[in-house]
């Protein structure tokens, strides 16, 4: 089935769906396509403390109220749509899914990021069998069982705080002596019994049979090898942006995030990139909220100067 549309947006994380908010606001007739449901990765996040307005509030419930509001406007939804080639380059822009050949006069992408592997022996074969990247979605299983968080970020440190109300005890493993998270979360990580900080070591194998058992650790410092038994261990050592199908089209930086200017453009007339998907220092839901505000009334600016017709001389 084919569709047209003023801007189509690509994802629907907090970027796109503020992104969709102030493109309808414009008039412009909106589609946001995501591969998932709606909400993006907030919606495994159990509570937000930092999003204006909510003192504290759910994830998914945050990202419910950003999409009834996208709603009130009119923009269409395509939601679980599998994509299979994007064409930025041409005129109109083309975006195919298994359903629908999709025609666009601007594309904001809005595709968000997804954690980093540690690329370690294990670690591929134990997903979803003690191998896991979202606490909020698998704490449960762990219910008085040891597991492990590695990484030194906000991410970290609050996944290993959540996962106390189920495991008997969360091991903290980074490979530095000091935290790169918020000081208000490394102080309720200090204060958490149940939390044991193993610093200057790295995970150097998954080890298991049927589930995972254990994991063979590396001190960077003496480069002493130990084994550390756990049922599970939860990687988040940073992330790296969604853009398979739009890598090689655009101008993106050595990580693949894709670079653009104060106004959200890419390197491409009529292509704009918000949220965790582009190079940003600081990667929140209110900035990605900003982001796709400012990607979306640029690209309104954007089609207005494709409506505009020459004065004859």
């Amino acid at each position: 089935m084919n569709k047209s549309f003023d801007t189509v947006i690509l994802g629907g994380g907090p970027a796109g769906l503020s992104a969709a908010i102030y493109s309808c606001r414009g008039a412009c007739s909106t589609a946001v396509i995501d591969t998932c449901i709606m909400g993006g990765q907030p919606t495994n996040y159990l509570e937000l403390e930092n999003y204006p307005g909510f003192s504290k509030i759910g994830g998914f419930e945050l990202m419910e109220k950003f999409e009834a509001h996208a709603n009130m406007f009119g923009v269409q939804q395509l939601a679980m749509q599998e994509i299979e080639f994007i064409d930025l380059k041409s005129t109109p822009k083309i975006i195919k899914t298994k359903e629908h050949t999709i025609e666009a006069k601007t594309v904001i992408i809005a595709t968000g990021a997804k954690p980093m592997k540690l690329n370690i022996p294990g670690e591929n074969e134990f997903i979803g069998r003690g191998v896991s990247y979202c606490a909020v979605c698998d704490a449960a299983f762990y219910k008085d069982k040891v597991v492990s968080v590695v990484g030194g970020g906000n991410s970290a440190l609050e996944e290993a705080n959540y996962l106390t109300r189920f495991a008997k005890k969360v091991y903290l493993i980074h490979r530095r002596d000091s935290f790169r998270a918020d000081k208000i979360v490394q102080e309720r990580v200090l204060a958490n019994p149940k939390i044991e900080l193993i610093c200057d070591t790295i995970v150097e194998k998954i080890m298991g049979q049927e589930l995972v058992n254990g994991l063979m650790l590396k001190n960077v410092k003496t480069e002493a090898i130990s084994v550390l038994p756990v049922d599970g261990i939860f990687p988040y050592i940073g992330i790296t942006p969604n853009v398979e199908y739009i890598s090689g089209q655009l101008n993106q930086d050595a990580g693949g995030f894709i670079l653009t200017d104060e106004t959200m453009q890419t390197s491409l007339n009529g292509v704009f990139a918000v949220g965790d998907v582009r190079k940003t220092p600081l990667r929140q839901v209110i900035t990605a909220a900003a982001d796709g505000a400012v990607g979306a009334v640029y690209a309104a600016k954007y089609l207005e100067t494709l409506s505009q017709v020459p004065q004859e001389v």
